[in-house]
C-alpha cells in the first residue's frame, strides 16, 4: 500500500518514481513542491523546502513510516511554505490556472500606496 501525505502545496510518497510510476518504499520519500504552481519560487527557496523537509525526515528517524508521521511532515512544511510567502521569498504566481489565494490575499502594491507603509490594523500611514 502507497503510504502518502497531499496538502495543497505539499504531496509527499513514500515511493521511488520510475518513469511515470510510484513503486512503493518503506526507505524512499518522494517530496512534490507545488504541483499545481500557485507560487513563483526562486532556486533558494526552494532548496528551503527540501532542508526543512531533510530536517522533519530526520526528525522522524528511527520511527515506524506511518501515515500520521508523513501527514504532521506535510502539516510542518505547508506551514514553512506560508511562513516564505509570509517573508516574501516567495510570491503568488498570478499565471498560474489556480486563483485560490488559499495562504491568504496576494499583496500587490499600487501606485497609490507608494511612500506608505501598513501599519498594524490595516491602516497606511503617510
Amino acid at each position: 500500500m502507497l503510504l502518502k501525505s497531499t496538502t495543497r502545496h505539499i504531496r509527499i510518497y513514500a515511493a521511488e518514481v520510475s518513469g511515470e510510476e510510484f513503486i512503493p518504499s518503506d526507505s524512499v520519500l518522494t517530496l512534490d513542491v507545488d504541483p499545481d504552481n500557485e507560487f513563483t519560487w526562486n532556486d533558494d527557496a526552494l532548496q528551503a523546502v527540501y532542508r526543512k523537509f531533510d530536517e522533519l525526515v530526520e526528525a522522524y528517524g528511527g520511527q515506524e513510516l506511518t501515515d500520521y508521521n508523513l501527514r504532521r511532515i506535510g502539516s510542518d512544511l505547508e506551514h514553512f511554505v506560508r511562513s516564505r510567502l509570509q517573508a516574501g521569498e516567495i510570491s503568488y504566481n498570478l499565471q498560474s490556472r489556480v486563483a485560490n489565494y488559499s495562504m491568504g490575499l496576494p499583496r500587490v502594491a499600487s501606485p497609490e500606496d507608494e511612500g506608505n507603509y501598513l501599519a498594524e490594523g490595516g491602516k497606511y500611514l503617510a
